[in-house]
């Protein structure tokens, strides 16, 4: 091969790789071909024919997709309806889950090309004076009445002090404007106030969560008629209501579009007057609130056989009308509150609620007379705020009590005569815990910060609830190997044997873990996310054909452009081993790898997607374990971005970069597992091949954080200081009489000035005058006194060791309780008094 000829094959390739990246149009193409082929026969030495042949191959072809006419007729009509015959029916409770709500950032990562300015310029999330005071204060005090041992185990509730606290300081109007008496407090305050609850009661977390998120005063606010909101949302923020909402029932779990619960519209006789209405009859169950709810939420669907609700003289209604919502008092004639359930020993309030054939007003619908049949949409867009603050919060919260007690503990409590803290198998178990925490964190604020800026964000809000409540479970159980023993005797003592009880309840609630990944995280976001997908769908059902055709012409091309122009940034980037898509020229320079990661990702997963939509077709959302981990990679990519913009807004704390790097790490890794997991079971193993050679040509460039970083994380998360403090802001710590397990965050801050006497008086002990600080914190007591006697320690020193070791050796203690206790008999007596 000559030298020209080697450079016009370049040309080819770098001009093309340029084009796809450029998205440029036909004409520039079909212009850019012609410049090629000439330059060819000028300079390369191709004969006559050769042009002739790339002339039929490549122009031709060119030239059909740039004359709009031409293309029209050749590509486009046959295209369409070919895509017209293949594309799945969809029902409408899927067209419902799919366009309600609204796309973020989740859009940006499926661009092949997120815009990082975008995100990085949002304010960091933070409270307002008027939020900040109540956090400092009501929350507090709330925490104050409350532990979660007491409201298991004596109250099995929230004590009566406790609910009406919560009813008094406006807990449960969070959400509700000022104008009908609520707080009208931001996403993110409703997030922090939460967390803060879990960390110390779960009971009161979800008292408070439930009637700001699931309960009716979110619909009533985006649907319900003036005349509903100024009656029920005075009430709600009052806590002269409380509020739940009844959704699932014993045969519509997951599939809960499928609810069997049935409305007849009827004439009927409410206060004395006949009017129309709907019979109902319902089964319940799993409805937090409802043993105590003053007003029930409840989703039916509505049956008119009589068409009482069509037009006058009209029959072609559809008899079936579809999910509806409506707002019911309790103390409603042929209401039934059942018993209550008891989810894992958990003790909010959740039970059954039930009623047959029981007859309310047309008007309790939320929204009134037009919004029936529209209940399951308005389910899909209240649901998308509500699941991006409720769970990942809770589970944040809890989350960081066990990180401070875990931490507290290891860097205290000595086994073969140091402390455990420092042993590398508890540095990996601490690094899972740090790391996830850092990150879980770093997810809730910026879904919090979605919601406040006005989104919907129903794929964002599914990855939150999924991969937080699933991180969470990572961390709780990484703590319980840790504490052993002591993770495994209930009582006031044990700081995380309710949270690794309870861990389920997340996993399971408000869309179970198994249904959100399998099924909405990919199957809502290829649809809703992808440029051009939703459009074309929406073109090949349009009426008019010739609008549906030029629709769907321009949605095509369209993403037929952007199929190559992530194929070149995916194989551009991985032959440059990550180093080619740019980073933001905003981001620290210690991190711009991991942006650039990311952007890789991005066109390789919106690659991937089209690759998987188009050789699979309508049969991905039956393809659960490929969907699954396509929406694995998605929401990795958002787990990153969500560190990256956290360490922006706390202001690039060096200190907290061990934190970063794991996070990151740990998520990058796992979308590439994810990515190969596809690749592996792809159904076309040709393509399977391509695929995975223009992602990774070099192999697998992500691995998992290292043994010395898993070691600098637990060495961070054992030091006093801002570092630790930030990793677990927002926590409620308590005090000595609230809890016993405040003894060994007392014990850990004295371990500085514990080991600063060590290091003095170990030319003593080294010399054998003085024997070496005892592993047992009940013999340290008697060595304290031998020291303090013999002159080698002060009197401060003996007071900081003699704290040291009672607030230690109290930490360590597991509960008991004699063999005859009956903790039923003891919260029965407690309640009678």
């Amino acid at each position: 091969m000559g030298v020209n000829m080697f450079y016009w094959i370049a040309a080819l390739l770098v001009g093309a790789m340029a084009l796809m990246q450029l998205r440029a149009n036909a004409w520039i193409w079909l212009l850019a071909i012609l410049l090629w082929i000439g330059g060819g026969f000028r300079f390369a030495g191709i004969g006559a024919l050769a042009a002739i042949l790339l002339l039929l191959l490549l122009v031709i072809p060119t030239l059909i997709v740039a004359v709009k006419p031409l293309r029209y007729a050749l590509l486009s009509r046959p295209i369409l309806k070919i895509f017209q015959r293949i594309l799945p029916r969809m029902s409408q409770t899927e067209r419902d889950a799919i366009e309600a709500g609204t796309t973020w950032w989740d859009a940006e990562l499926f661009s092949g090309k997120p815009a990082w300015d975008k995100l990085l310029q949002l304010p960091a999330p933070q409270l307002t004076i008027e939020e900040q005071d109540f956090f400092d204060n009501e929350v507090e005090q709330l925490c104050g009445l409350i532990s979660d041992w007491e409201s298991t185990e004596v109250w099995q509730d929230l004590s009566p002090q406790a609910w009406q606290f919560v009813k008094e300081k406006g807990f449960l109007g969070m959400i509700i404007p000022k104008q009908y008496g609520g707080k009208e407090f931001s996403a993110y305050m409703h997030s922090q106030v939460i967390m803060k609850l879990s960390s110390h009661c779960s009971a009161a977390a979800i008292s408070v969560m439930v009637p700001n998120s699931l309960g009716p005063a979110e619909l009533l606010l985006q649907y319900g008629t003036e005349v509903q909101k100024d009656y029920f949302l005075p009430r709600l923020a009052a806590g002269e209501e409380i509020p739940c909402f009844a959704l699932t029932s014993p045969y519509a779990g997951s599939d809960a579009a499928a609810i069997p619960d049935i409305g007849v519209v009827c004439t009927g006789s409410y206060d004395g007057q006949e009017m129309l209405g709907f019979r109902i009859t319902w089964d319940k169950r799993y409805i937090t609130l409802g043993p105590v709810a003053t007003v029930l939420g409840l989703a039916f669907r509505v049956h008119d056989p009589d068409h009482l609700l069509a037009a006058e003289g009209s029959t072609d209604r559809p008899t079936d009308l579809g999910i509806t919502c409506a707002l019911i008092p309790t103390n409603h004639p042929g209401v039934v509150t059942g018993r209550r359930h008891w989810p894992l020993n958990a003790v909010f309030q959740n039970g059954p609620t039930s009623g047959k054939d029981v007859f309310i007003p047309l008007d309790w619908v939320i929204g009134g007379r037009d919004m029936i049949g529209k209940g399951w949409r308005m389910l899909m867009e209240c649901l998308a705020a509500g699941r991006a603050i409720s769970l990942p919060s809770s589970t944040v919260g809890f989350s960081k009590l066990a990180v401070r007690g875990t931490s507290a503990y290891v860097a205290m409590r000595h086994q073969f005569k140091i402390p455990i803290g420092k042993f590398e198998g508890i540095h990996e178990m601490l690094a899972r815990m740090g790391g996830n925490l850092y990150l879980m964190d770093a997810v809730r604020r910026l879904s919090a910060l979605a919601v406040d800026a006005g989104e919907k964000p129903s794929v964002i809000s599914a990855i939150s609830k999924y991969h937080v409540t699933e991180r969470g479970r990572v961390l709780v159980n990484a703590g319980m190997d840790v504490l052993g023993g002591k993770g495994i005797c209930m009582g006031p003592n044990n700081f995380l044997a309710r949270s690794y009880q309870q861990m389920p309840i997340a996993i399971t609630v408000e869309g179970a873990n198994i249904l959100t990944r399998c099924l909405i995280i990919f199957g809502q976001g290829a649809i809703r996310c992808h440029p051009y997908v939703l459009k074309e769908m929406a073109a090949a059902g349009e009426a008019d054909q010739d609008q549906a055709l030029a629709d769907f012409d321009q949605a095509f091309f369209a993403h037929v452009s952007f199929v190559f122009a992530n194929f070149s940034r995916t194989l551009l980037a991985g032959l440059s081993s990550g180093s080619l898509p740019a980073a933001p020229s905003a981001a620290p320079q210690e991190l711009r790898h991991f942006y650039r990661a990311v952007n890789r990702m991005s066109a390789a997963f919106a690659l991937l997607s089209d690759m998987s939509m188009f050789v699979i077709g309508g049969s991905l959302k039956f393809r659960e374990r490929i969907s699954g981990r396509l929406g694995d990679i998605l929401s990795q990519l958002y787990l990153v971005s969500s560190v990256l913009k956290r360490y922006e807004d706390d202001g690039r704390p060096q200190e907290d970069l061990p934190y970063v790097h794991w996070a990151i790490q740990d998520s990058l890794h796992q979308a590439q597992e994810a990515y190969l997991g596809v690749l592996e079971n792809f159904p076309n193993r040709v393509l399977a091949v391509l695929l995975r050679f223009v992602a990774f040509p070099f192999g697998r460039p992500y691995q998992l954080p290292s043994d010395a970083l898993d070691s600098t994380v637990a060495r961070i998360m054992q030091t006093d200081g801002d570092s630790r403090d930030r990793l677990t802001a927002g926590m409620h710590m308590p005090n000595v009489e609230q809890s016993p397990h405040a003894f060994g965050e007392l014990a850990f801050q004295l371990i500085p000035q514990v080991n600063t006497i060590e290091a003095r008086l170990k030319p003593a002990i080294q010399a054998g005058t003085l024997p070496p600080l005892p592993q047992s914190l009940i013999e340290m007591q008697y060595w304290v006194a031998a020291a303090a006697a013999s002159g080698d320690i002060t009197e401060a020193e003996q007071q900081v060791l003699h704290d040291f070791a009672r607030f230690g050796d109290i930490s360590v203690q597991v509960d008991d309780f004699p063999q005859d206790f009956n903790l039923l008999e003891a919260a029965q007596k407690r309640a009678q008094s």
